[in-house]
């Protein structure tokens, strides 16, 4: 097959297009041809060894978490998916090796559920662990009818889906921390837009003087600070990205697990016409390096996905 993958940690100009051999298929696995590959800040601090740590890396490594093609063999096993089948999926595996960036993806059958009929294969590429991410967090939070929203960095890859998401769970209110050239584009996916940076706090106290239910934090640090004096509950206070500073707050931290269920109900909304994947750009397999150095400026709007 041919996939991007690396032979060490280090920078984004290692990653090459390459022949590697074929996957194996577990018992329980889902081999995937892979037609489009969603980019993930992740997937710059994995090639960068940021995570080898915690989560062991085999090379030659190929990245990618996120992923929408089609069944191509199955383990024995396995029973939810069958040769065909069009799928979506957050292949997190317990190790670092067989990701998507590649025209082949050996998926454990956990990590899958039916691709969305009205998405675009980049579109469906880039829901999984964004989605996940946005709706195991505001799941975490209990989100639910007539609830105030808070979503910093609405407009990114995450957010876009939060602001939806918690719309979907009955949110009453969403409000979505922006810069201002995104303001319209968070106005169109049901938020209130509100700038971030100096005043943040005074700048929400003004729109949302009885406070806010809910907040969901992307970035840690001042963000969870600002949150935390404007929520009656501390402990719907989410981040997923500074777990010990928002557990001092009294809030919890949530790291996206793989869940068919999950990525079912988010597949059901898109179908339903209550969620849509931005594409802000997608690049060809063979120009990952660029597309993680685009992801990893942290400016952009919706998701960067591959095509494969």
């Amino acid at each position: 097959m041919k996939a991007i993958a690396i032979d060490a940690y280090g920078p984004a100009e290692q990653l090459a297009l390459r022949d590697l051999p074929d996957p194996p298929v577990g018992p329980d696995t889902v081999l995937v041809r892979v037609r489009a590959a969603g980019v993930n800040p992740v997937d710059w601090k994995v090639r960068e060894g940021h995570l080898a740590a915690a989560i062991p890396g085999h090379f030659p490594l190929v990245p990618g978490w996120d992923a929408a093609g089609e069944v191509v063999a199955v383990g024995p096993a396995v029973a939810g998916f069958a040769v065909g089948d069009e799928v979506i999926g957050y292949v997190r595996r317990d190790d670092l090796q067989y990701g998507t960036y590649a025209e082949l993806v050996p998926a454990p059958e956990r990590c899958l559920a039916d691709k969305p009929a009205p998405a675009s294969w980049a579109e469906a590429a880039g829901l999984p662990l964004a989605g996940l991410t946005a709706y195991q967090a505001l799941q975490a939070a209990r989100t639910g009818a007539g609830d105030t929203v808070l979503v910093h960095g609405a407009s990114g890859g995450v957010g876009h889906l939060a602001v939806q998401v918690a719309r979907a769970l009955g949110a009453d209110r969403v409000i979505g921390t922006a810069s201002e050239a995104n303001h319209d584009f968070v106005r169109a996916l049901g938020a209130e837009p509100v700038g971030y940076g100096d005043g943040l706090a005074d700048r929400l106290c003004a729109i949302a003087p009885d406070g806010i239910d809910v907040a969901l934090d992307l970035f840690g640090g001042e963000a969870l600070d600002v949150s935390a004096e404007l929520l009656a509950r501390p402990a719907r206070l989410i981040s997923t990205a500074d777990p010990e500073h928002v557990t001092r707050l009294g809030g919890s931290y949530v790291f996206v697990k793989p869940s068919t269920q999950d990525l079912t109900v988010l597949a059901g909304l898109v179908d339903a016409g209550r969620l849509t994947v931005h594409v802000e750009r997608t690049f060809p397999l063979a120009q990952a390096a660029d597309a993680q150095r685009l992801v990893a400026a942290g400016h952009v709007r919706g998701k960067v996905v591959l095509e494969v």
